[in-house]
């Protein structure tokens, strides 16, 4: 999730094609008709994503009369953490701010809720995944919309040769285009012989080990998929279980096979990995993919998208929402409620997935089928998995199903990354779960 040169932002918007019928309710325009509305977008990282959002706002507020004015806001430096802390503080700024995954937990006192908007859009547009639920909602109360610019899930891209070839996994039979994924042998197990397989050969998985959220959202998926939890859903501190151990167990036979320098990785070290031609896997959403495109299209086109291996408790799969916000405290709450489903009806959610290549990704059950992933190429197909079109796998955040407060500690804090390299680099299993238990004792209390 790396901004820099080589990153997700890099690659081509894909052309446009048709959508459904608009579906969106009427703003019925009251004290603040012909008012104004200020939003806080995102700043996409491919180029042209930002114009879609601008194009939907802009219809919509012709329609109702409403002047805009949006303000998009990069994630560089965390700047747009940094305004939404702002604006909290202030009690004054956008009506309508996108946020990251954990923020609507954090500013949950600030935020209008928005149960009236997104009841109806979930009958409109299905049931959103557990992952949305538990970073946007509280108390039964929604915080915020799940926002289809920016979302993602950090899956498996493979190389097709390179997997075949040293491995003995063909990743395109097992992930068909078109068809469910026939993947019952894909298992952790399944998936550490490779790995082992891949780094004899000279072509080690590019897994990071570092604080960064590529890193860490990997070990989420990893410890989840043996039931392992840090914290949790009430609350209680459960580092030192057997679920526990047997992730970090695991954890310590795949790093000995991953690249020697992988505990200093940051988010934009897995994309050049993979660009560089060097590697047989790597776990991320397809903005690597599609820099190779233009920068390495040999490696591109031997590239295939597809599920997460499985544990003994289940299939997951790192997948990071964001959200739109309204503030309590904005001056046109009713016209923000507004344009939010009308930025969520299925017309303007598959402008979105057009505009983006087919990276950003609703977070609605029967939004996973726009011909977008199907078509995308080379190689045909090599996207028609990412949406998890089959519900294959759980989609899930790291150091969930802890409380968000708690949860969102452990994750910006590497727990888990870090304890599992203290183990593989040789501190014992026991001091190494000791340190994990007294980092979230202290998370607690903070």
């Amino acid at each position: 999730m790396s901004r820099k040169t080589l990153t997700r932002r890099q690659f081509v918007a894909a052309t446009a094609m048709s959508s459904a019928a608009l579906i969106t309710a009427p703003y019925v325009r009251g004290a603040y008709a012909a008012g104004k509305l200020s939003i806080g977008f995102w700043d996409h990282w491919v180029p042209g994503a930002n114009d879609a959002s601008t194009a939907l706002v802009n219809e919509w507020a012709a329609k109702e009369k409403v002047e805009v004015s949006i303000d998009y806001i990069t994630s560089n430096n965390k700047k747009i953490e940094l305004t939404a802390a702002a604006e909290a503080q202030a009690k004054s700024g956008h009506d309508i701010l996108q946020m990251p995954s954990w923020w609507p937990h954090a500013y949950s006192e600030n935020l209008e809720p928005l149960n009236d908007v997104m009841e109806p859009l979930i009958k409109q547009n299905g049931e959103v995944n557990g992952t949305v639920k538990y970073l946007g909602q509280s108390g039964g109360k929604w915080l915020a919309i799940p926002a289809t610019p920016g979302s993602q899930i950090k899956g498996p891209c493979s190389r097709i040769d390179l997997m075949k070839k040293h491995a003995g996994i063909d990743v395109q039979e097992m992930y068909p285009a078109g068809s469910p994924p026939k993947a019952d042998n894909w298992t952790m197990e399944t998936f550490l012989k490779a790995a082992e397989a891949c780094q004899k050969a000279g072509f080690p998985f590019g897994i990071g080990l570092g604080e960064t959220t590529d890193s860490v959202d990997t070990a989420g998926a990893i410890f989840q998929s043996f039931g392992a939890e840090l914290v949790n859903a009430k609350g209680d501190v459960t580092v030192k279980t057997d679920a526990v151990r047997q992730a970090l167990e695991f954890y310590k036979k795949l790093i000995a096979v991953l690249p020697t320098d992988a505990p200093s990785w940051d988010d934009a070290s897995n994309n050049k990995w993979l660009i560089s031609g060097r590697g047989a896997m790597i776990l991320n959403p397809p903005s690597a993919w599609a820099v190779a495109k233009r920068d390495a299209p040999q490696v591109a086109e031997q590239c295939w998208t597809h599920g997460f291996p499985a544990g003994p408790k289940g299939r997951f799969a790192p997948y990071l929402p964001y959200f739109w916000g309204v503030w309590s405290f904005g001056k046109n709450k009713e016209a923000a409620k507004s344009l939010l489903t009308h930025l969520s009806s299925p017309a303007a959610i598959e402008k979105f997935v057009v505009a983006s290549g087919g990276y950003d990704l609703p977070a609605y059950a029967n939004m996973t089928t726009f011909k977008t992933w199907a078509e995308v190429g080379p190689p045909k197909g090599t996207l028609y998995h990412y949406p998890n079109p089959y519900n294959h796998q759980t989609l899930s955040i790291a150091a969930s199903p802890a409380p968000p407060k708690i949860a969102q500690q452990i994750y910006f804090q590497a727990t888990l990354t870090k304890m599992a390299l203290r183990f593989a680099q040789g501190e014992k299993l026991e001091t190494a779960l000791a340190w994990a238990e007294g980092e979230c004792e202290g998370f607690m209390r903070t």
